[in-house]
């Protein structure tokens, strides 16, 4: 997935669309301001979120975050390989590192996140 094809959160979350499926990574600048990445948790499949909530936590050696939901929906597949490889967050933040995967309660949220354009004037600003 090209980053041109996103739409991404405030809390730095992607989000790629295939129907009602929504396929939900952190972004290459979270992966970059965190730097070594030592775990990962993921949510249940079958568990509900609405936007804003806490779908897991990532830990790095220098802070711990949460992992926001960007859209409301429902957690259908779980990348199992991600939490013993967080390599993948380094080297394919935007296709093997996929964190989760949604079946989708309301697609038209989508349009409410940032284009990818939006999103690195919203880090720049974010930076300064």
């Amino acid at each position: 997935m090209k980053p041109d094809d996103l739409r991404f959160a405030k809390t730095h979350e992607w989000v790629a669309v295939d129907g009602d499926i929504a396929t939900i990574g952190i972004s290459e600048f979270a992966v970059k301001l965190l730097t070594d990445i030592v775990y990962l948790s993921l949510p249940a499949v079958g568990k509900k979120f609405s936007p804003g909530e806490s779908m897991g936590e990532i830990e790095s050696v220098k802070a711990v975050s949460d992992v926001y939901a960007p859209i409301r929906g429902e957690v259908i597949a779980i990348n199992e390989d991600l939490p013993d490889n967080l390599t993948l967050l380094n080297d394919s933040p935007y296709e093997r590192a996929w964190i989760l995967k949604f079946r989708m309660a309301d697609p038209s949220q989508f349009n409410n996140l940032f284009s990818y354009a939006e999103y690195q004037k919203y880090c720049e600003s974010a930076t300064h």
